[in-house]
This record gives structure tokens, sequence and C-alpha cells, in this order.
């Protein structure tokens, strides 16, 4: 196992990323994070800035093929 660091949850369920999380994953004010559920576990990762010209990149529920033929040319 990897190093441990331990944070605390306020009462209105927000924490601070400790500064040895941002300084790993290299985020600044502004950056978006992913949390993927596993097994019990949470990790918890950067996610990547969604392209300006694709105005359908934050709508993931829409990546099928079905819907990329769809909207092909837009």
């Amino acid at each position: 196992m990897g190093t441990m660091i331990v944070s605390k949850i306020t009462s209105k369920a927000q924490t601070t990323i400790p500064q040895a999380v941002r300084k790993a994953l290299g985020l600044r004010a502004g950056d978006s994070l992913t949390y993927v559920i596993e097994d019990g576990r949470v990790i918890l990762m950067r996610s990547e800035a969604a392209s300006a010209d694709d105005p359908f990149a934050a709508f993931t529920e829409w990546a099928g093929e079905a819907d990329s033929r769809a909207y092909a040319g837009f």
C-alpha cells in the first residue's frame, strides 16, 4: 500500500485536498476531479478538461456508437 494521508470532512461534507495529493495530481484552483468507486475504495483522479470544440463531451451518456453517428455532423 502507498502513502496514507488523512483529512477530515466538515459538517457540510467538504474537505481540503492535502498539499501532497494536490502536488501528486498536479491540481490547481479550478481543476476538476473524477472519483471512481471500486470494491469499497475510491480512486481520485484529475479530470481531463472537455474540449471547448465538442459541446457534447460533458455528456458521457451520449457516448454510444448510435449517438456518435446521429450527431456526427454537429
